[in-house]
């Protein structure tokens, strides 16, 4: 049975708001190889910030894996947590022709195909819900707080543009 895909089209926002908008992304599922091994990299870099692992965390599934990992992430040292997050774009494809949107560009995304931090964030997403898409609804309710924090954050950081 292939890996699963999905197409996910930016349409948050409107075309003179959002850099991004309309572009087209292909994602595709991690081999349960290397995501066996993202799995246990990021629980390790989690325990070695502190973070107490459940036991019983393995027998949870993918599922359970990343509704805690969600709730801890926070505490991960970002050394470790980088190349985590670069392999979570590997999953993710540009279809750079709106003519022709079934063909993505061979390889992962480039960096220059994403103009937009609040697009990368949903990639993001969709590629932890193309993994866990038989999810409950704890984890999507636990995402969308995630999400709200991290744009609430953002908004305070941001420099006021009337003070220019």
């Amino acid at each position: 049975m292939a890996r699963k895909t999905k197409y996910v089209v930016v349409a948050e926002g409107a075309p003179e708001t959002n850099r991004d908008y309309g572009k087209r992304f292909l994602l595709t599922e991690m081999a349960a190889g290397p995501a066996e091994k993202w799995a246990t990299r990021a629980f390790l870099g989690l325990a070695r910030s502190g973070v107490v692992v459940p036991q019983d965390i393995v027998t949870s599934g993918w599922a359970g894996i990343v509704e805690f990992s969600i709730n801890k992430v926070a505490a991960i040292n970002f050394a470790e947590a980088e190349p985590l997050m670069d392999e979570m774009f590997a999953c993710v494809q540009f279809c750079p022709d709106p003519d022709r949107p079934e063909f993505a560009r061979p390889g992962p995304v480039m960096e220059n195909e994403i103009e937009e931090v609040t697009t990368r964030l949903q990639l993001r997403w969709e590629v932890v819900h193309l993994h866990v898409a038989n999810f409950t609804d704890v984890f999507l309710s636990t995402w969308a707080y995630l999400r709200s924090l991290l744009a609430s954050q953002s908004a305070e950081t941001s420099p006021d543009p009337s003070a220019q």
